[in-house]
């Protein structure tokens, strides 16, 4: 009879180490940075793929109930991968959150100042003593700063800012607000259009702002130092979803509403297309990663008193896994 257990404890022990064993796919989290949208098409085209599987790994992509807290989670972490942006990365770092950028998702800024059409204004100068609602965010106001500058004017001074949170779009619809700062063209612009509102958009790349990475790959360091081979297969499956995507932007979307019904087709089907040339871009591959784009946009959010004079953006990112 003890022999009989033992046996039986051996067999259910052996069966316990199989399912943990290396044919099993490894576990992976990805926290997303907002709700699924056309941003976010790449990954669900390599999900639907199995481009992940074939890498053996198991993704789970989710949205947090707090996605300001994503690069929190991944630094500490409870996350393995994040999608967040290069201005919030390198103000985590500069408080010590040690996270760092594996792949630029989108190669250009989508934040921009937005004005009704029908008021006229299309240019930073015609902004002097209007009210420009904007969501509260560190940077919005520097940015700002740097584009009314740059067309003339003294600054901030010139305009009243309003902080409307993220209600950009229904603040400039309602007029309460003569423009927004923190809209992206690729999105709040259509959602406006799609409600009978066509606006002017004014881009921050035009108007003194350095071009910097919207949307970034992101894990931390420990896991960067001791996980290279899982931050290899995860990025290199990531990124070929994205180039699936940048060549066919509608099949992505066709794969992103199956995979999410809940998305906007009519935002995020327009929204694709204005985003499928930024994966791509300038660089010579997607994901790549240039060192002048993170000097030169850590030095203006240095100037504008974002970040301590010491820190080193040559550490925030890295293009290893760009295969």
């Amino acid at each position: 009879m003890r022999c009989l257990i033992f046996l039986i404890l051996s067999l259910l022990t052996l069966a316990a180490c199989g399912d943990s064993g290396a044919d099993s796919p490894q576990k992976v989290r990805l926290a997303l940075d907002w709700f699924p949208n056309a941003n976010h098409a790449g990954l669900f085209v390599a999900l639907d793929k199995g481009y992940f599987h074939n890498e053996g790994l198991d993704v789970e992509a989710y949205t947090p109930a707090d996605p300001t807290s994503i690069l929190v989670t991944v630094g500490a972490g409870a996350d393995h991968f994040g999608i967040s942006y290069q201005p919030d990365l390198l103000l985590a770092r500069n408080a010590g959150v040690p996270v760092v950028s594996i792949a630029a998702i989108v190669q250009r800024p989508l934040n921009s100042v937005m004005t009704l059409k029908t008021s006229g204004i299309t240019q930073p100068r015609q902004l002097k003593g209007k009210k420009v609602g904007y969501p509260g965010i560190p940077t919005n106001e520097p940015l700002l700063d740097t584009m009314l500058k740059a067309d003339g004017l003294q600054g901030l001074q010139d305009v009243e800012l309003v902080d409307v949170g993220f209600n950009l779009g229904a603040a400039l619809m309602a007029k309460q607000v003569d423009a927004c700062v923190g809209c992206y063209w690729t999105y709040e612009s259509i959602a406006m259009k799609n409600q009978g509102h066509d606006v002017n958009v004014i881009r921050a790349e035009d108007w003194g702002v350095p071009i910097y990475y919207e949307l970034i790959l992101v894990t931390n360091e420990d896991y960067l130092k001791n996980n290279r081979d899982t931050i290899r297969k995860f990025t290199r499956a990531f990124l070929k979803g994205y180039t699936d995507a940048a060549r066919d932007p509608q099949a992505a979307v066709d794969t992103l509403k199956r995979l999410r019904p809940e998305i906007d087709e009519a935002i995020d089907r327009p929204g694709a297309a204005l985003l499928a040339p930024l994966w791509v871009a300038d660089a010579p591959k997607v994901g790549h990663q240039t060192r002048s784009r993170w000097v030169d946009f850590a030095k203006w959010m240095q100037d504008n008193n974002l970040l301590n004079k010491s820190l080193d953006a040559t550490q925030a990112y890295t293009n290893d896994f760009v295969n």
